[in-house]
């Protein structure tokens, strides 16, 4: 498991830290050698038989063909069970070290010029959020326990830094690190004044922005307050200064023209569909002329194999995801069209990993990149990963 770089980072007993390294190297095993072996199993004794009429088999079709076979039962069984580990691991610990986490985030909070946090306690947190334990997790994002409370906040850190198996980074910010710089690889002259990430949970993404434009103004927004309490003091632990605030991104408060940039990592599947339309429209809205909306996200349906787009599926199915096949199944540049920007100024991108390359190797791997998305690394949790990212420039009318 990645140990955390922060004031926060819980002290697990010998037993605790031997649990976390067994469940971080089961769902490695899981992820990556035995979805490799349900592929081959799919490849040589299911895909003949789908295929034989001529006819191309879909998504649900190679579900219903897999989900009596071995191989797909073995895989599936243990990436539920590893799942539920993740939480029986780090919650004892979370639970445990409750007064010293209120306590750190009650001192950081007092060092002057590290970011602002900000909530509403009127704010009418969504069902999407409240009544579903996403990712299976017991209390999902935004259950409180105590006054000042941080628990969810903490659990969904430390379970990331043992799910991820290092694949997210040393700070588990590798998808805001690779996007962020890729944009100013890509576009050096392009240099925001107000960077806005949607659904930042802990703000582990966020930060990443504030490390790449060092100049800019970050904000970070959610509708969870444990999560946003545990963002801020988070980000203060690390000598970030990021502002924090509740908000819901179906309806942002702040003016037209605000931000040269709105960004979200992993945000969007978990919206209902009826609330992307909104969400994206409220990025065009408080975007200014010649800035960038960009969210990085599960590569849609339409540009997969069946396959691989059956593999995304499996969250949908299994992991207590609801809206996240809805999500996939929807055409990008037509959603952001309906958003207000011109189809001309659609962008999508696959970014090469950042951590896991190194500075020179990423940097030749971007000169490289084409937008095109048929790969099983492209938003694939294992070795070699690549993020998929889409969204528009907006231009003056």
């Amino acid at each position: 498991m990645i140990p955390l770089r922060h004031e926060l980072r819980l002290t697990l007993t010998r037993d605790e830290k031997a649990r976390a390294g067994f469940v971080s190297a089961l769902r490695r095993h899981v992820l990556d050698t035995l979805a490799r072996e349900v592929r081959q199993d799919y490849q040589s004794q299911v895909e003949p038989g789908l295929t034989r009429d001529g006819l191309e088999p879909g998504a649900e079709d190679i579900h219903r063909a897999l989900r009596g076979r071995d191989a797909f039962r073995f895989y599936s069984a243990l990436r539920v069970g590893s799942q539920d580990m993740l939480y029986q691991t780090v919650r004892p610990a979370v639970e445990r070290e409750q007064d010293r986490l209120v306590s750190t985030a009650e001192r950081l909070s007092h060092k002057p010029g590290l970011g602002t946090l900000t909530l509403h306690p009127g704010l009418a947190v969504p069902r999407s959020v409240s009544a579903v334990d996403i990712h299976l997790m017991p209390g999902s994002y935004d259950t409180e326990y105590r006054e000042a409370d941080l628990t969810m906040g903490a659990v969904f850190e430390n379970r990331l830094a043992i799910s991820t198996f290092g694949v997210f980074g040393p700070n588990l910010d590798d998808i805001g690190q690779s996007i962020a710089r890729f944009v100013r690889e890509r576009h050096p002259g392009f240099a925001p004044r107000d960077i806005l990430d949607l659904g930042c949970t802990v703000g582990h993404n966020t930060g990443a922005w504030k490390d790449v434009f060092p100049a800019a103004s970050v904000r970070g927004i959610d509708v969870a307050v444990p999560c946003l309490r545990y963002a801020a003091a988070r980000a203060r632990a690390q000598g970030r200064a990021v502002d924090f605030e509740q908000m819901n991104a179906e309806d942002l408060q702040f003016p037209d023209h605000s931000f040269d940039v709105v960004f979200s990592s992993m945000f969007l599947h978990e919206v209902p569909a009826r609330g992307i339309p909104r969400v994206l429209a409220e990025a065009y809205r408080v975007l200014r002329p010649g800035g960038l909306m960009l969210h990085m996200e599960l590569p849609p349906a339409g540009q997969l194999s069946a396959f691989d787009s059956w593999y995304l599926d499996w969250d949908g199915h299994y992991n207590n995801e609801p809206f996240y096949r809805a999500f996939r199944a929807m055409d990008p540049r037509r959603i952001v069209a309906a958003a207000g920007f011109d189809p001309r100024d659609y962008t999508q991108h696959v970014v090469p990993s950042y951590s896991a390359l190194g500075p020179e190797a990423w940097r030749a791997a971007v000169a490289e990149a084409e937008p095109g998305v048929a790969s099983d690394k492209t938003g694939r949790l294992g070795s070699g990963i690549r993020w998929f990212c889409f969204g528009a420039w907006k231009q003056p009318r």
